[in-house]
């Protein structure tokens, strides 16, 4: 996994372990209702205790009400990893100075630096701004009213439509492309490319359904519906396409943690596929190795898929091939080799059809 999508990760389960529904959410919601302030550290590690002086160790039964009744008190709560103990109240929290913070206040200041130092999870209750602000390693995160991150999510689910539309008619046009053995290295860099987009809206929808908790169901379902294959497609994608088979995964990796800017550019995606600079993306002919389309025939094994692509070489050679030259692949009977034989001619038909719809 990449950097970002590692960062990504986290920050997701920050957001579940805080999202609507949970105990968690609800003592942090009466502190602020409360104009108290507070600040909590998620987990009583060695590393998080030696930061903590004074104070008392309850070793109490965790409730959103005593949260709420401790934080009034001008210390640090500590809490187990399982949210089950406030294991310390009323704690002074010492982090290394050293440590950089673009804090001001020090209740955020102090959180920042612990977050840093421990890699706990760190949570800072403004009393004069009335907010919520997580803090977990290098990652800072403000907490939203519910109502609008579900403005924003509804506004994010409508435009993962409309680039869901456009991919599905790119990936409609190489497919009937493919079996026309038509497919130039643009087309396929607009399909990486427009695949890559749609992800990183469903990267933004996943992280406003955390934060949504029980109230982000709906959009959840949505979520589901729109994002399908999408992920799954975009691999196959770079299995058929990439000038060394083997580093397909390791360019989706890089490509997926590039910046907007540096993703708009196809001559960019081509480099990353294995392909030379300078090369001309609407002359160059690329033919797929199949892994996709194959994919799409019901009941194929993927060790099937593989066996095919190895044997034949490319999706044109396993279109012309006869039905004793499948049958003739390591795992593939008649009945198979007829099947599959009847499923490509089926795509190729649908994929025709649907270009010109």
């Amino acid at each position: 996994m990449t950097k970002v999508g590692q960062t990504d990760e986290r920050l997701q389960r920050m957001l579940r372990s805080v999202a609507p529904g949970t105990s968690l959410r609800e003592g942090l919601e009466q502190i602020l209702r409360a104009r108290t302030g507070g600040l909590l550290v998620v987990g009583d590690s060695p590393e998080v205790m030696r930061l903590a002086e004074g104070g008392f160790r309850p070793n109490a039964e965790y409730t959103p009400a005593a949260v709420y009744e401790l934080a009034k008190m001008d210390g640090a709560l500590v809490l187990s990893h399982d949210l089950k103990r406030i294991a310390c109240a009323n704690v002074q929290l010492v982090p290394d100075p050293s440590i950089p913070s673009q804090e001001t206040g020090i209740r955020h200041r102090t959180a920042e630096r612990v977050a840093k130092q421990t890699g706990a999870l760190v949570i800072s209750i403004s009393q004069r701004r009335n907010v919520i602000t997580l803090y977990r390693g290098p990652i800072r995160y403000v907490l939203r009213d519910p109502s609008v991150v579900l403005t924003k999510a509804n506004q994010a689910i409508q435009t993962l439509e409309r680039y869901r539309a456009v991919l599905d008619q790119a990936l409609t046009n190489i497919t009937a492309l493919e079996f026309e053995d038509l497919v130039t290295l643009l087309d396929v860099t607009l399909v990486v490319q427009r695949t890559q987009l749609v992800l990183r809206i469903v990267a933004e929808i996943e992280r406003y359904i955390s934060e949504l908790g029980n109230e982000g169901h709906l959009v959840s379902m949505q979520l589901q519906e729109l994002a399908g294959n999408v992920q799954d497609d975009g691999y196959d994608i770079c299995r058929d396409y990439h000038h060394q088979q083997d580093k397909a995964s390791e360019a989706l990796e890089h490509i997926a943690a590039w910046s907007a800017d540096a993703l708009l550019d196809p001559a960019s995606i081509a480099r990353e596929l294995g392909y030379g600079q300078g090369v001309s993306l609407v002359d160059t002919s690329v033919s797929p190795r199949g892994y996709r389309l194959l994919r799409k025939i019901p009941r194929l094994p993927h060790q099937i898929v593989d066996n095919l692509v190895q044997t034949f070489g490319g999706l044109q050679a396993m279109m012309s091939a006869s039905i004793d030259q499948l049958d003739a692949v390591e795992g593939i009977g008649e009945s198979r080799a007829r099947s599959i034989k009847e499923g490509l001619r089926r795509l190729r038909d649908q994929a025709l059809i649907d270009r010109h719809l």
